[in-house]
Order: structure tokens, then C-alpha cells, then sequence
């Protein structure tokens, strides 16, 4: 185990010591809010001090097996019991290293966007397969979600959807998905039974807080307005309220029309365009400090195939961490978890590793 973990470990023992202090103290007894706040911080102290003080004793039995070992009589139940508290000790390890990974952007929404690629119609349909994935998995969650464009497909399905999710742990629990997402199924416009793969391109990008917005400048936007294409309402195909923003500088292009007013429309648009900016920014940094993403989960370029869904044996793969659950039908039902929780795990466990 890191040293900086023991250190840290022998400090939340001095703390607790402190706060069982502080229990007997009667300006903390009348206080509610201080006692219940020290109450709390008092349990999830102990919780990890318990598993540090289980990993101790794990330890030391360990030794004594190899003490034990050394007698013939005995040598074979030592090494079997050896290897019983090595499996406990990469148990309680792993709890440990778990407490002391930070997860970023809890609290953070994003955009999901969705855009068809390989496969002509069949790549629309899925990407419309693909917006009622996320979009299931967002009630099970009891997230908002609101859909700020459609480009719909000739047959079915969605060219592009863009839309925003907000609620607790969104980013941290959609982060990964970005990338390329292969279906391989019989499409409904086959005739001779063929199995088609056809691929789906998603990219998650965090909202931008206020605080942390970038300073456009509007001499660096080109706006155009155009006559919105959606169905149904009087003011589609007959005013100019869709809007389209390009960002000279970077080559970026948003385009909203699900609005009926040119503000809002315009509104929606630009705060896509700070947090595609923003992201591109960010993914900058992180390629100059880490690779450690590359490494474990591909570079999260829309080309990567990230995942495949096929249809004919209800499998789907992360080919990212060499996954593969034969519970499509579930997953496709918003059960979403099945495949991201493994790869969050995974990826919080290597970056831990990478501390100094």
C-alpha cells in the first residue's frame, strides 16, 4: 500500500480521537447542526479506519503463514490458508483505495450527442435506439433531460439528436461513453436475412458553468438564420427562427430550430458552443499531462469502437476493458449500469494508481 495512505490513515485516527472529544463537549452537545455534522464525519472515518486496522491484522496472518510454512506437518495448510487471506487482503485493498478516489464533476450535466455515421439508414435507426437507451436510463435516474436539436432520418431514427440531461452524477456516470458504437443486426430493409453493421458516433460534453464560461467574442461568430425543418406548428417553414452559429476559430457549428423564438433558439446554441470549446480545451490539457485515458479507454475520439451491440446473441462488448454481458435487450431498456459501472471502476482504480 502507498505511503501517503498510511499517513492519511493515522491522521483520521487522531481526528477521531478528537471528535469522540468533542461529544462529551456541551457546546457541540446543544449545537444540532455541529453534532450531526461531526456524527457523520465520526462514521465515515470509522468505516475506513476498520478496514485499515482489518488490513493490519490481515497481514500479519499472512506472515504467520509463512512462519507455519516452514513446518512440514503443517506447510500445506499454511499455504492454502496463505492464499485465502491474500485473496481478503486485495478485497479490503480495493475498499480502501475506493475511499480515496475523488470523483469529479458529480454534479455536473452535459450534452449527449448522438449522430448516425456508417450504415446509411440502419446508422439512423440506431442512433434513434440509442436516444431511448439514454433517455430510460435517465428516468431510472430521475435526471432532467431536454432536447435542444433534431436532424431526423428518411427512414426513421435521428441523423444528429443533441440534448441536455441534468441532475446528480450525470457526467460521471455518462463520461465514458463517448466514442464509436457499432450495432450488428438483420435491418428491417433486409431482404435475404443478412446480418448489417451499421455505427453510431456519441460525445459527451460537460455544461459549462457560468463561472468557468469562456469569453467569445462576437466577432469571432458567423450567425445565419433559416426556416425551421421539424413537424407540426405554424411557425415551422415559415419564419426564420432556427439558428445556425459557426466559431471561426475553431470551425465549430451549432445549429438549434426546436424553439420557436430566434432567442431561445440562439440562447441553446451558444451554450452548446462554450461547452464544446470548453471540452476541446480541457481534452487539450489532459493529452499534455496523461495518457492514462488513451492507455485504458481509448483516446475518445468519435472514430474509436468503443462498443458493440449485436442483436443476434443479445451481447453487447466495451471493447475498452475486454467486457461482453449477454443482456442487450436489458441494457437497451435503460439498465445502462451493467456496462458503465464496470468501466468507471476500472478507470478509477488505474488513475488511483498513478498517484504519487
Amino acid at each position: 500500500m502507498k505511503k501517503f495512505i498510511y499517513k492519511k490513515l493515522f491522521k483520521f485516527e487522531n481526528r477521531i480521537k478528537k471528535i469522540e472529544k468533542m461529544f462529551c463537549n456541551i457546546n457541540y452537545i446543544n449545537d444540532k447542526n455541529k453534532f450531526n455534522n461531526l456524527s457523520k464525519e465520526h462514521y465515515r472515518l470509522k468505516k475506513i479506519i476498520n478496514l485499515f486496522n482489518s488490513y493490519i491484522k490481515n497481514c500479519k496472518k499472512i506472515n504467520e503463514c509463512i512462519d507455519l510454512m516452514k513446518d512440514e506437518d503443517l506447510s500445506k495448510l499454511a499455504k492454502k490458508e496463505q492464499k485465502i487471506l491474500k485473496e481478503k487482503k486485495k478485497k479490503i485493498k480495493k475498499k480502501i483505495y475506493k475511499f480515496f478516489i475523488t470523483k469529479k464533476n458529480n454534479n455536473t450535466g452535459c450534452f449527449l450527442e448522438i449522430r448516425s455515421a456508417s450504415g446509411g439508414d440502419e446508422a439512423s435507426i440506431f442512433a434513434g435506439d440509442l436516444f431511448k437507451m439514454y433517455t430510460k436510463y435517465a428516468e431510472i435516474k430521475n435526471w432532467k433531460f431536454k432536447i435542444i436539436n433534431i436532424s431526423c432520418g428518411d427512414r426513421g431514427g435521428f441523423k444528429e439528436i443533441i440534448i441536455k440531461i441534468v441532475g446528480k452524477n450525470v457526467f460521471n456516470k455518462l463520461k465514458f461513453e463517448s466514442g464509436g458504437h457499432r450495432v450488428q443486426r438483420i435491418p428491417k430493409t433486409e431482404n435475404q436475412g443478412r446480418i448489417h453493421t451499421s455505427t453510431c458516433t456519441i460525445a459527451i460534453i460537460p455544461v459549462v458553468k457560468n463561472s468557468k464560461k469562456l469569453i467569445i467574442k462576437s466577432s469571432d461568430l458567423k450567425i445565419d438564420t433559416f426556416k425551421s425543418s421539424g413537424a407540426g406548428g405554424q411557425h415551422v417553414n415559415t419564419t426564420d427562427s432556427a439558428i445556425r452559429i459557426t466559431h471561426i476559430p475553431t470551425g465549430n457549428v451549432v445549429e438549434c430550430q426546436n424553439e420557436r423564438s430566434q432567442h431561445k433558439n440562439k440562447a441553446k446554441a451558444m451554450e452548446v458552443l462554450y461547452a464544446r470549446i470548453k471540452d476541446q480545451e480541457d481534452k487539450k490539457i489532459k493529452k499534455k499531462n496523461s495518457n492514462i485515458r488513451k492507455n485504458l479507454l481509448g483516446s475518445g475520439d468519435r472514430s474509436d469502437r468503443n462498443r458493440t451491440y449485436n442483436f443476434p446473441q443479445n451481447r453487447i462488448t466495451d471493447h475498452r476493458i475486454n467486457l461482453s454481458l449477454y443482456c442487450l435487450d436489458k441494457v437497451l431498456n435503460g439498465q445502462l449500469d451493467l456496462i458503465t459501472n464496470p468501466i468507471i471502476q476500472k478507470y478509477e482504480i488505474n488513475e488511483f494508481f498513478t498517484l504519487k
